[in-house]
């Protein structure tokens, strides 16, 4: 019985993907630490607002799971981690109780956020919900249509940065909107890596991402181009938002992702390309703590 259990558990754990979760934090650390530059650091609401991205990041991928089982995105030759709907680990019906309880504990902290940031959250809240769930499930599933990195730089770079920084500030500034675009392109990079990863299978299943229109060469150029994005809207921060030599912090990463769009550039093999991934999303966390770092810094200095 307890080895049923440890291996449910196990299950479960798989269908919330921990290794993307830090995708969904780094913005509300960043957001956070704006708010704190400017004085206006509110903890209790920055808690919230961290708990809540988690649980729409685990909704989403619960979500992924188990719309991709269905239209049969999930065939036994695709190179990524094991789904647990196609591998028959939880079956669709205990996934979607899954779904239901993760979006009633993300209701409840959101009723919390709405009681402090007022209706703007709750629009971003409720559209945060039905894109997780629409992303590869509902009659548009975006993400088969190649509109799954606009999606998700607009809800993890401007909705979760912005959003966490108007909670504490009560509003919106120039240096927040370019701060989450910088957080929001290395995070849709992830999906790259992903959608190119399984670009093969994904194009035998009929999903059409980004990455399968683009193909291979495409792709790579893309992830470049959102990598140096990145660096380059930190650099806009210093020379045109005056944010101060602090905010290039981030450029300490710049050697990783040099290496990484490298390797992506020559890698067809799975093991290869799911550590890419990995390393991308640590690249991500990396890049926005020092980010966050330089906010502060440069306010103490």
């Amino acid at each position: 019985m307890g080895k049923e259990t440890s291996t449910r558990r196990q299950a479960w754990i798989l269908a919330a993907r921990p290794k993307t979760l830090p995708a969904a934090l780094a913005p509300v650390i960043v957001g956070t630490a704006l708010a704190a530059a400017d004085g206006k650091v509110a903890w209790l609401p920055a808690a919230a607002a961290a708990l809540g991205a988690l649980l729409l990041q685990i909704l989403s991928n619960f979500a992924n799971d188990y719309s991709d089982f269905f239209r049969g995105a999930d065939t036994p030759d695709r190179l990524g981690p094991v789904r647990v709907t196609s591998a028959g680990l939880i079956t669709p019906g205990e996934l979607r109780w899954g779904m239901a309880a993760v979006i009633a504990l993300a209701g409840l902290v959101g009723l919390y956020l709405v009681w402090v940031g007022g209706w703007p959250i709750l629009l971003i809240g409720v559209a945060a919900i039905l894109a997780a769930l629409a992303y590869t499930g509902g009659p548009f599933p975006f993400g088969y249509y190649g509109l799954g990195e606009l999606f998700v730089l607009l809800f993890f770079g401007g909705a979760a940065v912005c959003g966490t920084y108007y909670l504490q500030a009560q509003g919106v500034t120039p240096t927040a909107i370019v701060a989450s675009l910088a957080v929001g392109v290395l995070v849709t990079a992830i999906l790259v890596v992903n959608n190119y990863r399984d670009l093969e299978t994904d194009r035998r299943a009929g999903k059409w991402t980004l990455a399968v229109r683009l193909g291979r060469r495409g792709t790579q150029l893309e992830y470049a181009l959102l990598l140096t994005a990145a660096y380059g809207l930190v650099w806009g921060l210093w020379l045109f938002l005056h944010a101060g030599l602090w905010v290039l912090l981030p450029w300490l990463t710049a050697p990783l992702a040099v290496r990484l769009a490298r390797t992506l550039a020559r890698a067809t093999d799975g093991p290869t390309l799911n550590r890419t991934l990995a390393e991308t999303a640590q690249l991500g966390l990396w890049f926005s703590l020092l980010l966050a770092l330089g906010f502060v810094a440069e306010k103490i200095g």
